[in-house]
C-alpha cells in the first residue's frame, strides 16, 4: 500500500471513532438545596415538655406552602454548637465569680463527645476566649481569662457569636445556640439590634437571654435593653430569663440545659431561593387538634434564604 493510500485509510478510521468520552457524559444537574433544621420545644399548659411525639404529629409550612419533614429526632440527640457570650463590663462585675461558676456547671452538663462550645466575652470590644471545642479543660481555662472593660458591646457580641457558626463547619443537623449573659444594656455605638437579629437569623441560631437585674426597682434600670433581649430570644425560638438574685443564675442555666435536652429536631428541604423573598416564614403545628389546643410550640419562625447578605 502506498503512503498516500495509508494516510487516506487512517483518516477514515479516525473519522469513524466515537467522540471523546467526556463529550458523551450526560449533563449533571446541580442542586443547591440544603436541609434546614429546626429545634422545637413542645410544652403543655403547665410548661412541662410533651414527650413521645413523632414526625407524623407535626405539619409544617413555609410561606403557606406545605413542606415534607425529611429529618426528625425525637430523643434530642442532635449535636449542639453553643457560643457562651459573657458580659465583661464593669456593671456586671459583682456577678463575676458566680457567672464563671455557673457557666462551668452548665458547660460540664453537655455531651463532650457530641457538643462543642465557644466562649466569648464582651465589654468595650468583643474577644473570643476559646474557639469551638469539646475539651472541657480549654473551656475552664477560657473562663479564667475574662478581663473587664467600661462599656458593653452587646449587639456586636450577638453578631460576632452568630458569625462564629458560619466560620466553623459543623456536623449535619447540628443545633446552634447562643447563651447570652448580660445586664441588657448596650453602651457602645458598635452594631444595632436589627443587625444583631439579622446575624442570628442568618446563622440559624437560637438565643437564650439571661439578663442580670442588679436592682429590681432601680429607676435607672435599662428596661429597653431587657425587652430587646426578650424579643431576640422569642424571635429565634429561645427563652428569656430575668436574674433578679445572684442565686438565680445557676438555676437559669440549669433550665437552659433542660430546655435543650427536651427539644425535638426536625428538618426539611426549603424551596429554591428567589430574589423577591429573602426572608421565609415558617409555621409549625400539631396535627391533633385536641393536643394542639393544650400545648405550646416554640421554634424560630423565619429565616433568610441565603446565609450571607
Amino acid at each position: 500500500m502506498s503512503f498516500a493510500l495509508r494516510r487516506f485509510a487512517l483518516a477514515l478510521v479516525t473519522f469513524a471513532l466515537p467522540l471523546p468520552l467526556v463529550a458523551q457524559q450526560p449533563a449533571t444537574l446541580q442542586l443547591n438545596s440544603r436541609l434546614l433544621t429546626l429545634a422545637v420545644n413542645v410544652t403543655d399548659e403547665h410548661g412541662a415538655p410533651v414527650p413521645n411525639l413523632t414526625a407524623a404529629d407535626f405539619a409544617l409550612t413555609e410561606d403557606h406552602h406545605p413542606q415534607r419533614i425529611a429529618f426528625f429526632d425525637q430523643a434530642s440527640t442532635a449535636p449542639l454548637d453553643i457560643v457562651l457570650a459573657l458580659d465583661a463590663s464593669e456593671s456586671v462585675a459583682p456577678y463575676e465569680q458566680l457567672e464563671r461558676a455557673a457557666a462551668r456547671t452548665f458547660l460540664h452538663s453537655l455531651q463532650e463527645q457530641h457538643d462543642r462550645v465557644a466562649v466569648i466575652a464582651f465589654s468595650d470590644t468583643v474577644a473570643e476566649l476559646a474557639p469551638f471545642t469539646s475539651n472541657s479543660r480549654r473551656i475552664d481555662a477560657a473562663l479564667s481569662h475574662i478581663h473587664h472593660g467600661q462599656a458593653t458591646a452587646l449587639y456586636e457580641a450577638v453578631a460576632f457569636a452568630s458569625q462564629r457558626f458560619t466560620d466553623a463547619p459543623s456536623a449535619p443537623n447540628t443545633r446552634r445556640v447562643i447563651v447570652l449573659i448580660s445586664d441588657g444594656e448596650n453602651t457602645t455605638h458598635h452594631g444595632s439590634y436589627d443587625a444583631a437579629f439579622e446575624a442570628a437569623q442568618r446563622a440559624g441560631a437560637t438565643v437564650y437571654s439571661l439578663v442580670l437585674i442588679p436592682v429590681e426597682a432601680d429607676a435607672g434600670r435599662n428596661t429597653g435593653g431587657e425587652h430587646a433581649l426578650m424579643q431576640l430570644a422569642a424571635d429565634t425560638g429561645g427563652k428569656f430569663y430575668p436574674i433578679a438574685q445572684q442565686t438565680d443564675l445557676a438555676l437559669a442555666l440549669e433550665h437552659v440545659s433542660d430546655d435543650l435536652r427536651t427539644q425535638y429536631a426536625l428538618g426539611y428541604y426549603p424551596p429554591p431561593a428567589t430574589l423577591t423573598s429573602p426572608i421565609r416564614h415558617i409555621h409549625l403545628q400539631l396535627t391533633n387538634p385536641a393536643l394542639a389546643a393544650r400545648t405550646t410550640l416554640r421554634y424560630r419562625t423565619s429565616y433568610y434564604a441565603s446565609a450571607q447578605p
